[in-house]
């Protein structure tokens, strides 16, 4: 959808991208192909136990995220589910934290291997990102303003 507002200094054009699937085919290739693109396919389920079935009936995804205010549902989906990374109440961020690796497990990739390296891989350390459900401060995201960039410069 293309949405045109009119602004004091003229008409300006924003496309509308509809980039949420609501309960997408589970045969379908967004559901079974890994997606590298602002594509975000929501399934329902009827309750925490068929959304840990839904995930590991499939392969082994390269991210998981989680959106829930319970610590234990968190805990739960965490300890029975597997995935390369994993986000709690966002999405994506966890790729931007340069501390946490990130890769694959299964068919999502495999990483280096030799000695510890190998030893490594074959673990799988888990990357993990809690962030509260509360919303995020609008400042993080787009458009970056010079103002933005010298508050980030000051906190890091």
């Amino acid at each position: 959808m293309t949405t045109t507002t009119t602004t004091n200094s003229g008409a300006r054009t924003f496309v509308d991208l509809d980039i949420t699937l609501i309960d997408p085919d589970p045969g379908s290739a967004i559901m079974t192909e890994e997606i590298f693109g602002p594509l975000l396919p929501i399934v329902s389920v009827n309750d925490i136990q068929a959304a840990i079935a839904f995930v590991n009936g499939r392969p082994k995804p390269l991210a998981l995220y989680v959106f829930s205010e319970s610590e234990s549902v968190v805990d739960k989906v965490l300890s029975e589910t597997t995935s390369g990374g994993a986000c709690v109440n966002h999405t994506v961020q966890h790729v931007g934290v340069s501390q946490l690796p990130f890769g694959g497990v299964g068919d999502s990739g495999t990483g280096a291997y030799h000695g510890k390296a190998g030893f490594d891989t074959f673990s799988h350390h888990r990357s993990v990102l809690v962030k509260p459900s509360r919303p995020d401060l609008r400042v993080i995201y787009p458009p970056y303003t010079a103002l933005k960039d010298k508050l980030f410069r000051k906190l890091l």
